[in-house]
């Protein structure tokens, strides 16, 4: 049996920059759906997009996997295709600002096989809207938690 094939869908919204803001995830394998959201009091939206795609493969069962994460974000998109972030790594992601989700990312990010492909948002894709949805209702709910790793300029 082969390595698992998973796509995930991942969006992230904030309610004013820095404002509450969440994400949301959609998991796809084979039969198998699965759907994240959280949201935090006070984030950043370019901080929701990228602990989107965070936490969607953390939440991956078998190492190893054959990943395609679908994301709206060229933040994230572009500073892993084009290769930046592994020279912000190198610069010990000097001037840069979330380094500690960006670390978070590489360790996980090194236990599959992962490839980003942009889409556009707000595009009619019904994986990226579901996502949105989920994401500014994460962002509205109330009593929510800070975040943790948010840095105030």
């Amino acid at each position: 049996m082969g390595k698992p094939s998973v796509s995930i869908y991942t969006d992230g919204a904030s309610r004013g920059n820095p404002g509450p803001g969440g994400y949301g995830i959609i998991l796809l394998s084979g039969d198998h759906r699965k759907e994240l959201s959280a949201g935090f009091s006070l984030t950043t939206n370019n901080r929701m997009e990228l602990l989107a795609v965070i936490v969607a493969l953390e939440a991956l069962k078998i190492e190893g996997s054959e990943v395609t994460v679908f994301t709206d974000s060229r933040y994230v998109a572009d500073a892993v295709t084009k290769g930046w972030v592994f020279n912000w790594m190198t610069k010990r992601f000097k001037g840069k600002k979330n380094q500690d989700l960006w670390l978070r990312f590489l360790e996980v990010y090194k236990k599959h096989q992962v490839k980003f492909i942009w889409i556009k948002g707000h595009n009619d894709n019904p994986f990226n809207e579901r996502c949105d949805e989920m994401a500014v209702a994460a962002a509205m709910q109330p009593g929510l938690p800070g975040d943790p790793g948010y840095q105030p300029e």
